[in-house]
């Protein structure tokens, strides 16, 4: 049975599901926005946090297909990435960027910050203005908390390396929505 949610399959690869991604609207309880960056971790990818198989901390990205793997990197910032492939395989394509458009008022509370085209400028920020947090761990994202709803239209998107990353680091599995000024970093 395909995982299909928002149009998008989620038992594809991550680097398919990742460009797909690009332009959908990722709400967690009511707070959100288009997705305009992502980076696809694949488990045979050495920058992915499945590359050394299952663990306590990494367990939701083994599967199933359609849910949320939460982490923290370097102990200081919440990560959320979506898990894809078939359950057990280990991928996921990290959220890095989305331009705010539901909720703003609670995104500017929650970040103490202005300026729109960074309040959700990177996936630390991106997790602390959308108040993703381990409990959304393993949980499905086509339920409560979560809404996850189709792009509109054609969207053109932009590819490029992954960034803070020191394995694998040519690897163009970085999209982006093209020319948007919500990406955490400009595409070259």
């Amino acid at each position: 049975m395909t995982r299909l949610i928002a149009g998008i399959d989620f038992e594809r690869p991550a680097h398919e599901v990742a460009r797909k991604l690009i332009g959908a609207v990722v709400l967690v309880n009511g707070v959100g926005g288009r997705i305009v960056e992502t980076e696809a971790y694949d488990r045979e990818d050495p920058a992915s946090h499945a590359f050394t198989g299952r663990s306590e901390r990494n367990f939701a990205m083994f599967g199933p297909p359609g849910h949320a793997y939460v982490y923290r990197s370097h102990g200081l910032h919440w990560c959320l990435n979506f898990v894809c492939m078939e359950e057990g395989h280990g991928a996921g394509v990290l959220l890095r960027a989305i331009e705010p458009l539901e909720g703003l008022d609670a995104m500017h509370e929650r970040r103490k910050f202005d300026d729109v085209r960074l309040l959700c400028a990177g996936p630390g920020r991106l997790c602390q203005a959308m108040a993703v947090t381990r409990a959304h761990n393993a949980l499905p994202l086509d339920a409560p908390p979560f809404e996850l709803r189709p792009r509109q239209g054609r969207v053109q998107v932009a590819v490029g390396p992954r960034i803070g990353i020191s394995k694998a680091v040519d690897v163009p599995w970085r999209f982006g929505l093209a020319n948007s000024p919500y990406v955490s970093k400009p595409f070259r």
